[in-house]
């Protein structure tokens, strides 16, 4: 499934299924007319668990001919939202070898590989939804950078999972730009940096782990104004998902809904030479095969 949060001409975030290039099904508008009902939003969606994820498959695989008009929209016509707020945001620094490379040239980062991940936290407040202003506050920052990461929603609760169990805990996978202030760093501390509103575009979508052919497999790349900046596979993270997982669930529990942003490539803004950074009016795309493209304007937020 491929499933998002939308709006139509109000302000009421909706749940729903993408079902082709061109259809969204407003889910709730679905299960009613099937009388049956559903949790309002992804995240509670999420947290339901099964029975409520097979209702939802089993009214999809029913014939579209007699889905209720009202229930089906153009995506076109439609608003697309944040897929949901995680309660916490789970950030990987470090974790592409290239990466390890370039940052160690332009931000003071140690050039040996790390042993173990490098983790970072992102606030709720900085989640910002597909088509929404990245916030270029030239008060704050002259370096405001990008990373194209893999997002690893979490289905399960999770803690102390080992590695052969930890992909019976994902309940699927997005798109997260990592926006990093990189003259915010503190002291080598990250959380401001990294954590301002608007720093973390998620979306457009969340994909059910089944739909996801092999989430260590997945081309990924970043372009600002049509030009692109990153590319690279996900095969190369440097710390796997599995691994991810079982380190960050040995001292703390990862909770359905809660987000691992898994690492950026190499090709940031501040490894280019000259640097390079975003300005007010750029276009920020991020795209992750199966998953689609996050499409973000910077804007002057002073």
């Amino acid at each position: 499934m491929r499933l998002i949060t939308f709006t139509l001409d109000d302000s009421t975030n909706r749940l729903g299924a993408q079902v082709d290039d061109d259809r969204v099904v407003d889910l709730a508008v679905l299960a009613g007319h099937a009388n049956v009902r559903l949790p309002p939003d992804l995240l509670t969606f999420i947290q339901a668990g099964a029975a409520a994820h097979d209702t939802v498959r089993r009214l999809l695989a029913g014939d579209a001919a007699t889905w209720p008009a009202e229930a089906v929209h153009r995506i076109g016509d439609i608003s697309l939202r944040a897929p949901l707020r995680p309660g916490k945001v789970v950030g990987v620094g470090l974790n592409y070898v290239e990466h390890v490379a370039e940052s160690s040239r332009s931000l003071d980062t140690d050039k040996e590989l790390p042993s173990r991940p490098v983790l970072f936290g992102k606030p709720a407040t900085a989640v910002t939804g597909p088509g929404q202003p990245i916030l270029h506050n030239a008060n704050l920052t002259t370096q405001l950078d990008w990373e194209c990461e893999l997002a690893v929603v979490i289905g399960r609760t999770a803690f102390r999972v080992p590695e052969e169990d930890a992909w019976d805990h994902i309940f699927g996978y997005s798109i997260i730009n990592d926006i990093s202030a990189r003259d915010q760093r503190r002291s080598g501390q990250w959380f401001f940096s990294k954590g301002q509103d608007s720093y973390a575009p998620f979306g457009p979508a969340v994909v059910t782990a089944g739909d996801v052919r092999d989430p260590m497999a997945l081309d990924l790349s970043l372009r600002v104004n049509g030009v692109i900046k990153q590319k690279s596979n996900t095969r190369h993270m440097l710390f796997p998902i599995a691994r991810l997982i079982a380190d960050i669930t040995s001292g703390m529990t990862l909770e359905p809904g809660d987000v691992i942003a898994t690492g950026s490539p190499s090709g940031v803004g501040a490894g280019m030479v000259p640097p390079e950074f975003l300005q007010p009016g750029d276009l920020v795309e991020a795209t992750i095969e199966g998953i689609g493209t996050l499409a973000n304007p910077v804007v002057d937020a002073r």
